[in-house]
């Protein structure tokens, strides 16, 4: 079938992973394809909810060799799915692909959307991103620290709520700690944060703490990190941030 025919490559968000929290039309498209392609890690996720499909993997920091499998799988005709945690636009393959499909003419990319952790990890906590919020990856694999730390003193002085995503890893275990380092330049320790760990996945736990006791805290890359903003608080234990209505109370 490869040649004329035009092929959809459809790359997924599958939130946390678990089926309740993938959309209709996603579970719909990866029911309907022939091979699943993606991170190891999230392709164990969901593959006991749809068996028999063929599964293509590559480790990790291969992300260029995965893309090139899927599109490579889907030009020879089969019904590919790419699938990626939270959401294939939030810190997932869904650009790369669009900047390599080009050398696979019959090929579409088509991207479905999914929860991204900073969703489905503020609900956890309560409502902290009910206004504007600004989300930066702690990762320098791609993006060198300098830039990251200029995003967090950025942020933290344009008083957003803040989500941290990939806050810790083996390689780089004191990064949530540098970042709050930063942002303890612009912001007071008591301000009030939250995380949450392997969100709708086994092991799922969440805390909130103050910003000063946030940055002697262990995370690792299954972690979101929440930091309000001047107008955050602690409402019945969760973690808010008012819009700015006025309640009965006459608080905003």
């Amino acid at each position: 079938m490869a040649g004329n025919a035009e092929q959809i490559l459809f790359v997924v968000g599958i939130g946390p992973g678990s089926l309740r929290q993938m959309t209709c039309e996603v579970i719909d498209v990866i029911a309907g394809a022939d091979v699943i392609v993606g991170y190891k890690v999230y392709t164990d996720l969901i593959c006991r909810y749809f068996p028999g499909k063929e599964v293509l993997t590559t480790p990790m920091r291969q992300e260029e060799e995965r893309c090139r499998l899927a599109l490579e799988t889907a030009a020879s005709g089969r019904k590919v799915v790419f699938v990626c945690s939270g959401d294939a636009g939030v810190y997932g393959m869904a650009g790369l692909l669009y900047e390599m499909v080009a050398a696979w003419p019959s090929v579409r990319v088509q991207v479905l959307p999914g929860v991204s952790a900073a969703l489905s990890g503020a609900a956890l906590l309560g409502a902290p991103l009910v206004h504007d919020f600004a989300c930066i990856s702690l990762s320098d694999m791609l993006t060198p620290w300098e830039k990251i730390a200029a995003r967090l003193r950025a942020a933290a002085q344009a008083d957003f709520c803040i989500v941290l995503y990939n806050p810790a890893s083996r390689a780089r275990p004191r990064h949530l700690a540098k970042a709050c380092s930063v942002l303890l330049e612009y912001l007071p320790p008591d301000r009030p944060c939250g995380y949450v760990e392997h969100i709708g996945r086994e092991g799922e736990r969440s805390a909130i703490c103050t910003l000063g006791e946030l940055q002697g805290q262990e995370v690792n890359m299954f972690t979101t990190v929440f930091i309000g903003n001047s107008t955050s608080r602690i409402v019945a234990g969760k973690l808010v941030t008012p819009r700015g209505y006025v309640s009965e109370g006459g608080l905003r």
